[in-house]
């Protein structure tokens, strides 16, 4: 609760202080609209429902691509943390393309699937798996070998020893990968929304895109904090409650 009075009060000030200089005409306010001009835009964008429809757009698109590259990347996560042919094929493969820019995938999924939600798709699976890939073969190689020679003392073997041993074990850089993978998520969609025009449904990606040909920039600004206060959100009702259970389930929190 302090931090996020703390947060609130930065906020406000910065704001009011970039109302004030806005004000004054420091700048060409086609270029830094004030906070009010930026406000004004969502009130409407709000009361008209074209925000809350390219939000939910853009959630469905994010959510379904993050799910998919979650399910894809923690099996081959495993997969390449106990093979050793796996480790020096796909792991250096995820390695090598972890580090690929998102938008570059966007021209290769336009020429495979064209104008389409399955483009969307593939651009943001493929914006995540790598990290939850990575995260996950991290996190079991790292593990203390006493875990698994206990386990297997007393009868665990390969199934079992997966799901009760290992992956619970690795859980906490399984976690840390999956943070990390929501960002590139995030980035994955907006580059591909910005590219790639469709008709089943305009994101907050396209939002931006013709806040930009209209020199909109009071939209510009207002759907980036849109997309600022809903990774903030995700933080603190997702991930800040699942780290804080990790640390009680350890024994680490205070």
């Amino acid at each position: 609760m302090r931090r996020f009075v703390t947060f609130s009060l930065f906020v406000a000030i910065v704001l009011a202080l970039w109302e004030a200089v806005g004000a004054a005409g420091a700048w060409p306010e086609i270029l830094l609209p004030r906070p009010s001009r930026v406000l004004s835009y969502l009130g409407g964008a709000i009361s008209d429902g074209s925000l809350l429809e390219a939000t939910l757009v853009t959630g469905k698109r994010l959510f379904a691509g993050y799910a998919l590259g979650f399910a894809f990347g923690l099996p081959l996560g495993l997969l390449t943390a106990h093979a050793t042919l796996a480790r020096d094929t796909i792991g250096l493969v995820a390695l090598g393309l972890q580090t690929l820019p998102s938008v570059c995938w966007v021209p290769l999924a336009l020429l495979w699937f064209g104008q389409t939600e399955t483009a969307m798709l593939f651009v943001v699976i493929m914006g995540t798996i790598w990290s939850i890939l990575l995260a996950a073969e991290s996190g079991v190689r790292n593990l203390p070998p006493i875990y698994t020679r206990a386990a297997r003392t007393m009868g665990s073997r390969r199934l079992h020893l997966v799901m009760h041993v290992v992956i619970p074990a690795a859980f906490p850089a399984v976690v840390a990968g999956l943070k990390q993978g929501w960002a590139f998520a995030w980035r994955s969609l907006m580059a591909a929304e910005i590219f790639v025009t469709i008709l089943t449904g305009f994101g907050l990606g396209h939002l931006l895109h013709y806040g930009r040909e209209l020199h909109a920039m009071d939209q510009v600004l207002g759907v980036i904090a849109v997309i600022v206060a809903m990774g903030l959100l995700t933080e603190q009702l997702v991930f800040a409650p699942l780290e804080h259970w990790l640390k009680r389930r350890w024994g680490l929190a205070n």
